[in-house]
């Protein structure tokens, strides 16, 4: 019988055809771009972010915040829904200005061993409190210390070369409950921890040179939340979910 015995053939319907490799990819790229944009967006506006780093790095996903939108109710948040330690990463050039060193380097104790698991060095410099706090760990003090840290950065920014560590150490002291981590020299391009994540966010939407992370822990089991239920979290509470990976690939 003919080809054509049984009637004109039809062209296949592209919806019908098998998802190959590369539209999976294209797919993913995709909703990557998308949720990069997300989390362009939520900081622009002060909003917090999840970010998962790496599967072969930490591991982790942190609640990030742009130091300079950081409330007492966004302490509590974190607190409450993170469970982490609430730090406040400032980009390598505001902690020179803030004479701040790595904790490591001013710590002289045989208990100093800064060679971590997941990467070269702790971005950790000193825990400190704003001036103006009592016991500085309430979520007001906590909150006030992160916002002065903000706009501090901010002055530094505007004018490295009129901001000094006497600067600092009138309006901060140390120790306090606040840990200020430094960023590395060329951010992302250097480490890509959430330091340096949250750093390269406020960084695309000119905000300070600051950024609050807290790890996001699992109530049951005490460890890491595993990213699938920290985008689950994020999804139900409206939070951008978004990966190291693509920050990385938008923003570097």
């Amino acid at each position: 019988m003919r080809a054509d015995a049984e009637g004109p053939e039809t062209e296949p319907d592209p919806a019908d055809a098998p998802v190959g490799a590369a539209d999976a990819d294209a797919t993913a790229d995709t909703e990557a771009a998308a949720a990069v944009d997300r989390a362009l967006a939520a900081f622009r506006a002060g909003d917090p972010v999840c970010i998962h780093d790496f599967a072969d790095r930490e591991g982790e996903t942190d609640i990030v915040y742009p130091a300079g939108a950081v409330d007492p109710a966004a302490v509590a948040h974190m607190r409450n829904d993170a469970g982490g330690l609430i730090c406040v990463a400032v980009d390598d050039a505001v902690a020179d200005a803030f004479g701040l060193p790595f904790l490591a380097d001013a710590l002289d104790h045989p208990a100093v061993d800064d060679d971590p698991a997941y990467d070269d060095r702790s971005s950790f410099s000193l825990p400190v409190n704003h001036r103006e706090t009592f016991t500085g760990i309430t979520d007001a003090d906590r909150a006030l210390t992160i916002t002065e840290v903000a706009n501090a950065a901010a002055a530094v920014a505007a004018d490295p070369a009129g901001y000094t560590p006497e600067d600092f150490a009138a309006s901060f002291r140390a120790p306090g409950h606040v840990h200020v981590l430094r960023g590395a020299v060329e951010g992302i391009d250097d480490r890509v921890g959430h330091t340096e994540l949250g750093l390269a966010l406020a960084e695309a939407v000119d905000a300070p040179p600051a950024a609050v992370v807290c790890e996001m822990l699992d109530d049951e089991t005490g460890e890491a939340l595993t990213p699938e239920d920290a985008a689950a979290y994020a999804e139900r509470r409206g939070i951008p979910y978004v990966e190291g990976a693509a920050l990385v690939e938008s923003l570097r």
